[in-house]
């Protein structure tokens, strides 16, 4: 009797009206989210500006979702091409069936072109962006539970995944190993990695991109070797295996390789960033002083304004003080003709006295 076990939801969709909401799709969708969300920080961290990354996703995740698509189709045809097989259930992507490996390799071929058309060097964006991936990755994987598959071996392990039996698609109900689950951990494992790698090392010319896609290959090899679904075998083991294996001969080789022939990282990954931000700290420091200009002009107004108190203050007291100024001068020039007069008259007597 199983103790412990994680349960697998019912259904993977849930009817809003007409509307199915697909668990698999929305995994998928907040993954890219996620993705484009931490590769815009760190690509404002390397000199770049905000909503490039974005722009070129445009043309990433497309290219990416048919690759992914693509590579599932290719790899395992038999349900679409096969004996009893359906062609157009190969466009049913809400069904499951993404390859990783053919999504990574045509989303490189959109992002190439977005970044062409942005004049950005493609190592450098796929750097900003390789944490990101893995967080999308971590996600997404939720979507295999959501619609039961991918899992390992049978399992009575607290951690063992519930499977319902369904035989229609010849699934067998039991419990076990939760693959989908160990690799979602393991993809936020291979994040902080490159994120401390590239802080640590300054990894550039596409080397933080290299690290990630060697380490998520490192654990992809021992979880793939662990799953039961049918696969095309080479040489007794599983072809995801050998991608696997492959790619992280050739990422490990290319670390090595490029750190001796371009070593460092990119000191300008956007053209026009640079200028754009001198630009925006002028455009601050302008209003700074145009804002101090401002305040100063304010303050001698305030000055100005307790001048112009001042003297309608004093005002009152002049005009108070004028009357008494003005009698005084009107009682001199009184004085003043009959002063005169009498002298005149004085004058007068004198000379005919003489």
């Amino acid at each position: 009797m199983d103790l412990a076990f994680i349960p697998s939801p019912s259904t993977g969709v849930v009817h809003l009206g007409p509307i199915p909401l697909r668990g698999y799709a929305f995994c998928i969708i907040i993954g890219v989210f996620i993705g484009v969300w931490l590769g815009n920080k760190r690509w404002i961290q390397r000199g770049g500006r905000s909503g490039t990354v974005a722009d070129i996703a445009v043309w990433a995740v497309p290219f990416g979702l048919v690759g992914g698509r693509l590579y599932h189709v290719i790899t395992t045809y038999e349900p679409y091409f096969g004996e009893g097989g359906h062609p157009l259930n190969a466009f049913k992507v809400w069904e499951g069936g993404l390859g990783i490996w053919g999504a990574v390799a045509l989303g490189a071929l959109g992002a190439w072109i977005g970044c062409r058309r942005r004049g950005i060097p493609l190592p450098a964006y796929m750097d900003a962006l390789a944490p990101g991936l893995a967080l999308g990755q971590a996600i997404g994987r939720w979507g295999n539970w959501f619609n039961q598959e991918l899992y390992g071996r049978a399992t009575d392990l607290p951690w063992a995944l519930k499977i319902s039996d369904d035989p229609s698609i010849g699934r067998v109900g039991g419990t076990y190993h939760p693959t989908f689950l160990y690799e979602s951990l393991w993809c936020i494992g291979v994040a902080l990695l490159v994120i401390w790698a590239d802080k640590r090392f300054k990894l550039g010319h596409g080397r933080a991109f290299a690290l990630y896609v060697a380490s998520y290959c490192a654990g992809r090899a021992w979880i793939e070797y662990m799953r039961v679904d049918e696969a095309h075998h080479i040489l007794g083991l599983r072809l995801n295996v050998w991608t696997a294996l492959i790619g992280l001969v050739v990422s490990v080789v290319y670390i090595v390789v490029s750190a001796k022939k371009i070593p460092g990282r990119e000191e300008v990954v956007e053209p026009g960033a640079l200028d754009a931000a001198a630009d925006d700290t002028g455009a601050g420091e302008t209003g700074a002083e145009t804002e101090k200009a401002d305040a100063a002009a304010a303050k001698a107004g305030t000055k100005t304004a307790k001048a112009d108190a001042e003297t309608t203050k004093a005002a009152p007291k002049a005009v108070k003080g004028a009357p008494k100024a003005a009698g005084s001068g009107k009682g001199s020039g009184a004085e003043g003709p009959a002063r005169l007069t009498k002298d005149a008259g004085s004058g007068s007597r004198s000379g005919k006295d003489s």
